[in-house]
């Protein structure tokens, strides 16, 4: 987990602001009526547009929302906000459409899969991306590289072949037909049992374009065709689905770089204006970033709601069991040192940046703009390279750091002496927090750290104090006596335990 702000925008942002505005408009209201619902469904329409919805999905969305809104009365215990909520999530919903990602493999022979699209959509690291999801799957695919319109699009091929140890056929002066042909029979001589042609692309859609792939869906007879489509491109992008469409009869589209500056129009238009389903979706460029698509999903970030199952699933491939096996039983025996705090920071780090971890809790994307303008990485590299400065035996025990102790480890991680100060003052507070954190529920502990985060835990010069436990109920001050003598007694065990550990002798032992 990240334990700081990645500034990068999120997908759907601004129209998940302006729905949230929207919908807060209903709020003060008992009834949902054709009158009050009128401003609200306005502010609703101006977002799906300026997300490049495509106007008569907009139109048609909006209408079918009214018919169901209008005269509801107000159910006990949930507000004219949440019921109009209800009502857009399951009609976008319903506007993406029901899909299934699953693959339908031949029972003999390759399945071939053909991915077409045009130039810039991220076609070829597609392939690439796709190939491994289905590596994973315990496949054996074969990339053909029969884009022989870009330059480097054979040689960007055979790199991401290398990374992701999948073979790919290629050939030079021949047709992308005979390529595709060729690839298939490669396929079979290598006992690879899915094929993935990479075929060509143009700047825009033309005759000469739609012929060629139409001219290898004939003669190869793929078993998938899939399009991929620029998410960045809006329109555009639905546009060219719709073209693709009626000359290959398209499967499903793979959408793109969902993870940039993307105004959610193609998402939200593709299937309802070209009747093809969404079926992946590309999150980033590293190769591990194509996902099934899940409107669900989707439409539970749009809507603020969150995304449950997406922070589970970073936990999941970001977490080493065994490590965090380990961390939880020194935690449980009241060890915590610099040493695990560095590794609680590099583990939530690799589950993306804090905006996005916020926006998969439901009910905590309003937060993100605390965020805003936070340079996350530099804060997270400063405590890292405090830490990375100190010795073995100054990361398990900070009290050993004097003076000149602390002026080599700010020298080696190239901050100010006070910096050091700051971390050891603190680390008492963060010891006691983590201790907390060990024992409570992934979405608990995210809920924590951005809080810990909002306190300042990661600059070194702010000092954290440990947390108190909340009784649920006010303590009359016999109970407070009572609690006061236990922590005191707690204290002096751990002083006593301290003095003999540090005279070598086991706790509760005599010097022999």
């Amino acid at each position: 987990m990240e334990l700081l702000f990645d500034c990068n925008r999120a997908m759907f942002d601004d129209l998940q602001r302006r729905l949230s505005s929207a919908f807060g408009r209903f709020r003060p209201r008992g009834l949902l009526s054709e009158e009050n619902m009128r401003e609200g469904l306005r502010e609703v329409r101006t977002a799906l547009l300026e997300a490049d919805v495509h106007y008569d999905v907009v139109q048609e969305f909006i209408r079918r929302v009214s018919e169901k809104a209008v005269g509801q009365q107000i159910i006990k215990s949930v507000r004219p906000d949440q019921q109009i909520v209800k009502i857009v999530h399951d009609e976008l919903l319903a506007l993406m459409g029901p899909t299934d990602p699953t693959i339908r493999f031949q029972k003999t022979g390759p399945t071939i899969l053909m991915l077409c699209g045009l130039q810039g959509s991220g076609k070829t690291t597609t392939c690439g991306k796709l190939a491994r999801l289905l590596q994973a799957q315990g496949r054996k695919p074969l990339l053909v590289a029969a884009d022989l319109q870009r330059p480097a699009a054979v040689e960007q091929l055979k790199v991401i072949g290398q990374q992701i140890d999948v073979p790919v056929h290629s050939e030079l002066g021949v047709s992308p037909l005979k390529v595709c042909q060729d690839g298939v029979a490669q396929a079979n001589r290598l006992g690879r049992d899915t094929v993935i042609l990479d075929t060509a692309g143009r700047l825009h859609v033309d005759d000469e374009l739609m012929a060629e792939l139409r001219q290898i869906e004939k003669k190869i007879q793929p078993h998938v065709v899939y399009l991929v489509c620029d998410a960045l491109t809006g329109q555009d992008a639905v546009h060219s689905a719709r073209a693709f469409n009626e000359a290959l009869e398209l499967d499903g589209v793979i959408l793109t770089k969902l993870d940039g500056d993307a105004r959610g129009g193609a998402a939200l238009s593709i299937r309802q204006v070209t009747g093809v389903p969404i079926k992946f979706a590309g999150l980033g460029e590293k190769l591990d970033k194509l996902s099934p698509f899940d409107p669900q999903r989707l439409v539970g970030q749009m809507l603020g709601m969150g995304d449950i199952v997406g922070l589970v699933e970073a936990a999941q491939s970001a977490v080493d069991q065994e490590e965090a096996r380990r961390q939880q039983e020194k935690l449980a025996k009241g060890k915590f040192d610099l040493n695990d705090f560095r590794s609680q920071i590099g583990a939530m780090k690799k589950m993306g940046s804090m905006r996005d971890l916020i926006s998969k809790i439901p009910g905590m994307a309003q937060f993100k703009e605390q965020f805003e303008g936070v340079d996350a990485d530099v804060e997270v590299k400063r405590i890292q390279g405090i830490i990375d400065s100190m010795t073995p035996a100054e990361r398990s025990n900070p009290n050993l750091i004097d003076i000149s102790r602390r002026r080599r480890i700010a020298a080696g991680a190239g901050v100010d002496p006070a910096d050091v100060s700051g971390l050891i003052k603190q680390f008492d507070g963060m010891a006691a927090l983590m201790k907390q954190i060990a024992q409570m529920s992934m979405l608990d502990r995210i809920k924590t750290l951005s809080g810990l985060g909002r306190m300042g835990a990661f600059n070194p010069g702010v000092t954290l104090t440990a947390p108190r436990g909340s009784t649920g109920k006010r303590l009359s001050p016999k109970e407070r006596a009572k609690l006061q003598k236990e922590r005191e007694k707690l204290e002096r065990k751990q002083r006593r335990e301290l003095r003999e550990q540090r005279r070598g002798q086991p706790p509760g032992g005599t010097a022999s």
